[in-house]
């Protein structure tokens, strides 16, 4: 018997299929709801060490997450595209997301998650809100909670089973539970009674739930729970945070379906659902998302929606011995949140300066300005007018063959001629990790000062000294705190960019990346001189390609090849609508942009 570390798991497989016989492989590693579960009782080894993703050096290219098939990966919106963001209330500190090829990793050494600013945190009580009027028990009362599994959806039943046992009422609690690991679905069916021979099923039938308390959007928008809601009958709380699902794992480009998802349950329940982000107000007033759904459920006593008093309530919480105080707190939260939202603290403001990465433009003058800003940062104004010239050229040709509405080719070439241009070079990582934005969102989600009261560790792979594995790839090391001053000291030699004196110039990657910009200019110059209202489309379409090269290395360098290959063949159909181009079909255009 051999023990291996897990990163040579693929490869024992693939050897141990070459043996005659029978061989044994085991996998054996501690769930990561397990880990979190034991942490919380204090009776597993909870490592003074956190996972970061510094956002301006992310690309959003997912390999983190294929690295990892972690779903505390999280996406993260910005004016630059979706990138990613550790969920530190989730995540099991397995850091396998560092394997992710991506200098955007950082790990803080010793650092604890800050505090939240608002009243609970000072250790003063919620304001003392009216008891609402309960629902007597003439017949049974079917509630249904459901979320993804390993965030507490289970124990949510478990406590109203709890309470209601304590008021000897009749009880039956049936889980219908899912991988934690998969984000699968879990559905509780509970059923309290006045008595227990007047509950006749465990399984709550279709259309016969009066209270659905919904821990995630998407699974509450499911069929299978949306045919136990009848409008009329059922009342709702549904958490809206922006929970991602299983698929992001494997498609980088998903997109959270809130509005279709609440949409579908406001039909299917009616007037009587509330949806509340849980996730934001547990964090902001206790610190962790954790504790979303106790405040869940205490927003849906407080609606009179729960036949069982507060007290028994509590006292199962007490009972579940689990974060007994923050749990009560979250409750009481909920109960004010369902009250009176108004009266909940603000959020509390940023210590210090926002990044700007973290601000919306949405005309397409603030696109162009914020982006001639971005390339003027890394590398000069002249660099910038280049890229505003090349625009305002795009710009120009679009008003005069489909009129001046919305501008969407030069809103697509704005973003991607940029997102070219800014190519993140060793100077670019760099600058962006110096860069105070960074040290600023550090110190908004852990406490002390950065250096000081914890020590940061970068993941690189410097292309002139990292080693490869056994397939030519990179392989990333970890680098000390000490690197900060390497950046700084880097990023002010970011004029040797593309000179015969850039010593990082000359790689196959580099190459690669000034061909594509000069390859894209090329292509805005055949915009220019031969765009017509056939060929817009494809030529929309040319101009969004760049929008999936996304990544650094060898993840990179495959997406540059799929890109090609999609350019290519839109290139054939461009030209030849150009060839066929007819003046009249203009007006076309333009009604089919309106739509």
């Amino acid at each position: 018997m051999t023990v291996h570390h897990r990163d040579e798991f693929d490869a024992l497989q693939k050897q141990l299929r070459e043996l005659q016989g029978v061989s044994i492989l085991i996998y054996d590693q501690t769930c990561a709801t397990e880990k979190r579960r034991r942490r919380k009782r204090g009776e597993y080894p909870d490592p003074a060490r956190r996972a970061f993703i510094n956002p301006a050096v992310c690309e959003g290219c997912g390999d983190c997450s294929v690295a990892s098939n972690c779903l505390s990966v999280e996406p993260l919106e910005t004016p630059l595209g979706t990138k990613r963001k550790i969920n530190q209330s989730s995540c099991n500190k397995d850091f396998s997301c560092l394997k992710g090829f991506c200098p955007s990793f950082v790990t803080a050494e010793g650092a604890q998650l800050r505090k939240p600013l608002a009243v609970a945190s000072s250790g003063e009580q919620p304001v003392v809100v009216p008891e609402p009027v309960l629902p007597t028990l003439d017949k049974p009362c079917g509630i249904v909670v459901t979320g993804v599994g390993g965030t507490g959806v289970v124990t949510i039943g478990a406590l109203i089973g709890m309470a209601s046992h304590l008021e000897n009422k009749g009880v039956t609690v049936l889980d219908m539970t899912g991988l934690a690991q998969k984000g699968g679905a879990v559905m509780s069916h509970v059923q309290v009674a006045a008595t227990p021979g007047e509950i006749h099923a465990t399984r709550i039938a279709t259309g016969e739930a009066n209270l659905l308390i919904g821990c995630d959007e998407i699974v509450s928008a499911s069929g299978e729970v949306l045919s136990k809601v009848r409008q009329g009958l059922t009342r709702a709380v549904v958490n809206s945070a922006r929970t991602p699902a299983a698929e992001f794992l494997s498609n980088p480009d998903w997109k959270f379906p809130g509005a279709a998802a609440e949409k579908d349950i406001r039909a299917s329940v009616g007037e009587d659902c509330q949806f509340i982000d849980a996730n934001a107000l547990a964090l902001q007033l206790l610190g962790d998302t954790l504790y979303a759904n106790p405040l869940l459920l205490g927003y849906a006593w407080q609606k009179g929606w729960l036949p069982l008093g507060k007290d028994a309530l509590l006292r199962a919480i007490e009972l579940n011995s689990v974060a007994v105080e923050q749990n009560k707190q979250a409750f009481e939260w909920g109960r004010l949140a369902a009250h009176d939202r108004s009266a909940l603290p603000a959020a509390p403001t940023a210590r210090d300066t926002e990044a700007v990465i973290m601000e919306m433009p949405v005309s397409l003058d603030r696109v162009i300005k914020r982006r001639v800003e971005l390339l003027t940062a890394y590398q000069n104004a002249a660099y910038a007018r280049r890229y505003s010239d090349a625009v305002a050229s795009v710009r120009e040709v679009e008003q005069r063959v489909v009129g001046t509405g919305k501008l969407v080719l030069t809103d697509a070439v704005a973003r991607n001629l940029a997102k070219l241009m800014a190519y993140k070079d060793e100077y670019e990582v760099a600058r962006l990790h110096a860069d105070p934005a960074f040290l600023d969102q550090l110190r908004q989600q852990f406490e002390g000062e950065p250096g000081r009261d914890y020590t940061l560790s970068f993941y690189l792979a410097p292309p002139l000294s990292a080693k490869r594995d056994a397939e030519g790839q990179l392989q990333k090391r970890r680098y000390g705190s000490w690197m900060m001053r390497a950046f700084k000291l880097l990023a002010r030699f970011k004029g040797l960019r593309g000179t015969v004196l850039d010593p990082f110039g000359r790689t196959e990657e580099r190459r690669q990346e000034r061909q594509l910009v000069a390859d894209y200019f090329a292509l805005i110059e055949e915009f220019c001189c031969s765009l017509t209202p056939e060929s817009y489309f494809h030529a929309l379409d040319l101009a969004r390609v760049p929008e999936t090269i996304r990544g650094y290395g060898h993840v990179k360098e495959r997406n540059v090849r799929e890109a090609h290959a999609r350019q290519k063949e839109l290139l054939v159909r461009y030209r030849g609508d150009c060839a066929s181009s007819a003046a009249e079909s203009g007006p076309q255009v333009q009604d089919a942009l309106r739509a």
